[in-house]
C-alpha cells in the first residue's frame, strides 16, 4: 500500500492532488487543517492536509492525462514467447522483487497503523467501507475507543493484505479473534476452588445476593460442595431475609455478622466447609467510608476469592469510579449482571482491559440456579458482536 500526505489550499484542490498522483481508487486516512506561511506568527494561512493510500492491486488509475502514455517501467507483452519470458522472471525463485515488495507493503502497513494510533481516534480516518461498518458496531456498543483503534489497525493490517473480498460475517470474525487474543492473557473462570471464601462487593442495586446465590447453588448442584453463607449486609433486613431463603432452599447453614469478631467467629464454626459464600451491604461506594467500613467487618486477607459485581446497566464512568474507590481490596474478577436488561455491552471489554481483570460470570435473570453464564473470552466477544443472544 503506497501512503502519501498532500497539503493544499481546500479540500477539493488536496482532492485533485490525490486523484492526480494517486488516482480514483485512492482511500483518504485522514485530513486536518494546518496553518502556514505567516510573518512572526501573524498572517498564516489555513490549508488543508490530507493523508491518503492506495492498494497497489489497485493502484493505475491515474490522471486521465497520463492514462495512455506508456510505462518504461512495464515492458509490453506482445506474443506469447515474450510472456513466456516475463512468466519466467515472475517465478524465478532467485528474483528478490516479490519479496522486496512484500517487505515493502507491511512496512507501509505498519506505517499506516502507526498514524491510526496517531491520530488519536480511529473516526478521523476514512477506512474502507466493510471495515468502517464493523467499526460502527463497536463505537454503538459504547466500547472505547483507543480499543476500537487497536482493532481497526488489525481489521486494516488483514483488508490490504488479501482481505480486501471478506464477508461481514469473515470481518465480524477477525474482530471477535482480536478481541479474544487482547482479553486472552486475564483470567476468566469461575469459583477455582482454590480458595475457601468467596466474597462479593458492590454498590446497591446490582443484585450481588441474587447472584451469591446463583453460584452458590452452582457448587453444590454441579459440583457437590459444602457450602455455608455469611452476610455482613445487616444495613438491610430484605436482605438477611433473602439469603435466609436461599441457604433454606439449597439446605445450607448462614450467620449473620455486624463485626470482625463476629466473621471469626462464624469462619470458625464454618472450619470444616468446603466453601464459605459472603454476602456484603450494597452501599454507596462513592463514599470511602464505606469501603473502609467493609474492612472493619471482614477480614480480606483470608484465604478469599473476591468478585466485584457491576451492572451492564451503569454508566461506564461510574463502574471506573466503583472499581477505583476498592483500589485497596484485591479484585480477582468482575461479575456483571442484567445482561438481559441492556443492548450495550462494551463496557465488559473496557472495564477488562483498563483495569487488567478477568471476568468470572454474566447474569441474565432472576432465575436460581439458573440466569448464570461462566464467561470467557469467546463469549465476551461474541456478545458484544451480537453473536450471541441469551433467553
Amino acid at each position: 500500500m503506497k501512503v502519501k500526505k498532500f497539503t493544499a489550499s481546500s479540500m477539493p484542490e488536496a482532492m485533485k492532488l490525490v486523484r492526480g498522483e494517486l488516482g480514483s481508487d485512492a482511500v483518504i486516512l485522514n485530513s486536518r487543517v494546518v496553518h502556514t506561511g505567516g510573518f512572526m506568527g501573524l498572517f498564516k494561512k489555513n490549508s488543508i492536509e490530507v493523508i491518503a493510500a492506495i492498494d497497489p492491486d489497485t493502484e493505475g488509475s491515474p490522471n486521465p492525462d497520463i492514462m495512455d502514455k506508456p510505462n518504461k517501467y512495464k515492458p509490453s507483452v506482445k506474443n506469447d514467447e515474450s510472456k513466456k519470458d516475463a512468466q519466467t522472471v515472475r517465478m524465478n525463485p532467485i528474483t528478490e522483487t516479490p519479496r522486496k515488495a512484500d517487505k515493502d507493503l507491511l512496512k507501509e502497513i505498519s506505517q499506516l497503523k502507526e498514524m491510526l494510533k496517531g491520530t488519536g481516534k480511529s473516526e478521523g480516518v476514512s477506512l474502507p467501507e466493510p471495515v468502517s461498518k464493523q467499526i460502527q458496531c463497536l463505537r454503538d456498543q459504547e466500547v472505547d475507543h483507543e480499543i476500537i483503534d487497536e482493532l481497526a489497525a488489525v481489521l486494516l493490517e488483514k483488508w490490504y493484505l488479501g482481505g480486501s473480498k471478506a464477508s461481514d460475517e469473515e470481518i465480524t470474525e477477525w474482530i471477535g479473534t482480536a478481541i479474544g487474543s487482547r482479553l486472552s492473557p486475564l483470567t476468566f473462570e469461575g469459583v477455582s476452588f482454590e480458595k475457601k471464601f468467596v466474597n462479593v462487593i458492590g454498590p446497591t442495586g446490582v443484585g450481588k445476593t441474587t447472584t451469591l446465590a446463583k453460584v452458590a447453588a452452582e457448587c453444590v448442584l454441579k459440583h457437590q460442595k459444602k457450602v455455608a453463607f455469611i452476610t455482613t449486609d445487616t444495613y438491610r433486613i430484605a436482605a438477611i431475609e433473602q439469603l435466609k431463603t436461599y441457604a433454606k432452599i439449597l439446605d445450607v447453614p448462614i450467620e449473620v455478622c455486624y463485626n470482625l469478631d463476629d466473621f471469626k467467629a462464624a469462619t470458625d464454626k464454618f472450619s470444616d466447609y468446603d466453601l464459605v459464600f459472603i454476602d456484603t451491604a450494597g452501599r454507596n461506594f462513592r463514599n470511602q467510608k464505606y469501603v473502609n467500613d467493609l474492612k472493619n467487618v471482614i477480614d480480606f486477607g483470608k484465604n478469599m476469592e473476591t468478585y466485584l459485581v457491576l451492572a451492564l446497566t451503569a454508566k461506564q464512568k461510574d463502574m471506573e469510579d466503583i472499581r477505583k474507590q476498592f483500589s485497596l481490596i484485591h479484585i480477582d474478577q468482575f461479575i456483571f449482571t442484567k445482561l438481559d436488561e441492556t443492548a450495550v455491552y462494551g463496557s465488559m471489554l473496557n472495564m477488562a482491559i483498563k483495569f487488567s481483570t478477568g471476568i468470572a460470570y454474566l447474569t441474565n435473570g432472576q432465575d436460581v440456579p439458573d440466569d448464570l453464564i461462566e464467561a470467557n473470552p469467546e463469549m465476551i466477544a461474541n456478545t458484544i458482536l451480537g453473536a450471541s443472544t441469551y433467553e
